[in-house]
Order: structure tokens, then sequence, then C-alpha cells
């Protein structure tokens, strides 16, 4: 009772009015731009939708062949060729290979846009502080904000769908690949800096020819995050319409089906490690190459 004093009834009008002005403004701007948003995000259903059929289309054998070949490329490392050879036929053998198709699509899609949109917002931030002030409080609220949330008005925009998902993934997924690259680049010593500007070097050779090159490091821890956060994220974008193995354990939870929940849950920790163990060789390797042509 005490507490309602502090607010008079009027307060509490004026702030049901200010919460229904909001939504009335948000549902106008629906009925007006969201045929535009969509028609802007049909590319991106296209190219996702596509992913998925050939994937999914794609033979088991040659799946895993090229999976593989993937692997090798990134790792150079025979040992985990095997593991996710006999990763995927496992999965393949519990009946969850088309799930886990659906999954890798999302998680691949979903990863090269956060790389894509994340490492030059990072190196935007390293090269201006008032940039970095600007767009880190807003990583923190993409970081911290529940996905329940912005999943909201993502949903009064484009439905129950796959780009809805895509969305979600990256917004919650973004922020690791943004903040390391920033980091990465700032922490170059400032003595190699100064030898590259005493060679003749231009800002945009400093930044691709050193700078970029000594954040790698940092650049792929980022990109790990990103993996790791995006696979995280896989169950919550069932929950809005986009297939594979985030569906099944949700299907698992709603029907209290333990089995389908724990095999459908660790295939999304295998498919994390492969990720995670041949970004983290890859970016070793670049690393290693990199230090021998400068050094």
């Amino acid at each position: 009772m005490g507490i309602l004093t502090e607010f008079p009834e009027m307060g509490r009008a004026d702030l049901r009015d200010f919460k229904k002005g909001i939504d009335e403004t948000f549902r106008l701007f629906t009925r007006e731009y969201g045929e535009s948003i969509e028609n802007f995000f049909y590319p991106l259903l296209k190219f996702l939708g596509w992913f998925e059929r050939l994937i999914v289309a794609t033979p088991w054998p040659l799946m895993i062949l090229i999976l593989s070949g993937l692997v090798w490329a990134g790792s150079r490392s025979w040992g985990l060729v095997f593991g996710t050879i006999f990763t995927l036929l496992v999965v393949g053998y519990l009946g969850m290979w088309e799930d886990t198709m659906f999954t890798l699509a999302l998680i691949s899609v979903a990863t090269m846009l956060c790389i894509i949109i994340g490492i030059p917002l990072g190196i935007l931030m390293s090269k201006s502080d008032r940039t970095q002030s600007v767009i880190t409080p807003i990583l923190d609220i993409m970081q911290t904000i529940p996905s329940f949330v912005y999943l909201i008005p993502i949903l009064m925009l484009l439905g129950i769908g796959k780009v809805p998902g895509l969305i979600a993934v990256c917004i919650y997924a973004i922020p690791p690949v943004v903040r390391l690259t920033n980091l990465g680049i700032r922490l170059v010593d400032k003595d190699v800096l100064e030898a590259a500007d005493a060679f003749g070097a231009s800002p945009r050779q400093k930044l691709w020819t050193v700078q970029m090159p000594l954040a790698l490091p940092n650049i792929f821890a980022g990109v790990n995050q990103t993996i790791m956060m995006a696979l995280a994220m896989v169950v919550v974008a069932a929950l809005i319409g986009v297939h594979g193995l985030g569906q099944e354990v949700l299907k698992a939870v709603n029907n209290q089906y333990l089995a389908l929940g724990m095999m459908n849950g660790l295939a999304i920790v295998a498919i994390a490690i492969v990720f995670d163990r041949v970004s983290q060789k890859f970016g070793k390797r670049l690393q290693k190459h990199s230090e021998v042509i400068h050094g």
C-alpha cells in the first residue's frame, strides 16, 4: 500500500498512456514499413533456404567427405578429421543427420554474417575512441538483454520463420567478435606501429599488413566465442520456427523425453567442438604464416 502512495493515480495513468503510445507507434511503423523490411531481408531468407536445401540434399558420404576436407584445410589435424568423421557417423546412426544439417546451415550463415559485420565494426572501434564509446553500450545491451525481449519487435516485423531466428542468433552472438577485434588491434605494440610509420606505410597498409595479422589470435578468439554463443541460441531459434537440433531439444523439454534431449544436446556440443577446434587451429596457422612473412 505504501508504494502506491508514492505513485498517484494520475502518474500511473500517464505511464499507461505512454506505454500505449509506444505500442501504437510501433504497430503503425510495422504496418507502414513491415513489407519493406521483409523485402530487405528476403535475399537472406533465399540464401539460407538454398544453403539448407543444398546440404540436406547432399548424399551423406559426400557431405562427410566435404566437411572432413574443410576440417583438414582449416586445422591440418588428422585427429580432428577422424573425430569429425566419427561424430558425423554417430549422428547419422542415431537418426539426427537432417536436423544436424539444418543446424549446421544456420550456424554457418549466422557466423558468416557476424564476421562480415563484426570485424569491420571492431576495426572502426579501434580507430576512434568516440566510436568505441558509442558502440560499446550497444554491445552491452545486446549481450545482457533477454533474447525474448528483442524477439518481440523482430516477430512483429517479420513474423515466425527462419530470418527472425537468424537475426536473433546474430544479435546475441556478434558482440564477442566486435569486442575482440577492437581489443586485438588496440593491443598491437606501439613500437611495431612506429616502425611501420618509419618505413612509410599508409594507414591502410599498416592496418592490413601489421595490425590485423598481429591481432589474429584475439580475432579468432572472438570468432570462437561467436560460434559458441550462436549454438547457445539454437533452442531459442527453434521457438520461432527454425528447423534443426533445437526443435528436437524443445520437443524433449515439452514432453520430458530425456534420451531425445540428451542426444540432440550432445550433437550440438559436438558441432561446437569441431567449429571451435578448427577456428583455433586456423587462426594459429594464419598467425604463424604472417610471422614468417613479417619476421
